[in-house]
């Protein structure tokens, strides 16, 4: 139910077209929330058939122009609703630490290769969190509460990122040879299924 809390928030934030919603999710939100241009598209239909969103008018009717769109009254208060209510955390879901799990059993052929990849990917979104905040966020234009709030994500970003780094750095250090073959043991921390 996220996509549609996520839209509202960005369309708050500016009306937008859905190509200029695209982009802004490609540049700031899909960071966090990650969603293809066809989701984006869709789910502006619904909230606008819901009466939560609005086309504006266009100054000038002509055939094929985008629709630029605001929220109504009804999507600010659904909006509204769904910051207040409670939300459990959700279990984390990751292919590699699955792929990790697996190759105890099977072997790790390519699992360090694949570590690496990973250990730069995530580098590289640090790198780019930092670049965001050094941009964005200098202490001084931290005071507004709206301000706060959108640093503290961007904050989130940053420590998660950090974590990552740091875990797959010493994944690394604790498996220089990551040998074909091996096998699991039932004295393996976590070895139930």
């Amino acid at each position: 139910m996220s996509l549609p809390h996520a839209i509202l928030t960005a369309l708050l934030e500016k009306p937008s077209s859905g190509l200029e919603l695209t982009r802004r999710f490609d540049r700031s939100i899909g960071y966090f929330w990650s969603a293809t241009h066809q989701q984006i598209y869709r789910e502006l239909g619904k909230l606008e058939q819901a009466g939560h969103i609005r086309a504006l008018p266009a100054p000038v009717p002509a055939r094929g122009q985008k629709k630029e769109y605001e929220v109504l009254p009804a999507g600010r208060a659904e909006l509204a609703a769904w910051v207040e209510a409670s939300e459990d955390p959700k279990p984390l879901r990751s292919a590699l630490l699955l792929r990790m799990r697996a190759a105890a059993v099977v072997g790790g052929h390519g699992l360090r290769a694949e570590l690496e990849r990973h250990l730069a990917l995530h580098q590289s979104q640090l790198d780019e969190y930092l670049d965001i905040e050094a941009r964005d966020f200098p202490p001084a234009r931290r005071t507004a509460e709206p301000d706060r709030l959108r640093h503290l994500v961007l904050r989130g970003g940053i420590d998660l990122e950090r974590f990552w780094v740091g875990w797959l750095t010493h994944a690394l250090a604790e498996l220089p040879e990551v040998r074909s073959g091996g096998t699991a043991r039932p004295t393996d921390v976590g070895h139930e299924a």
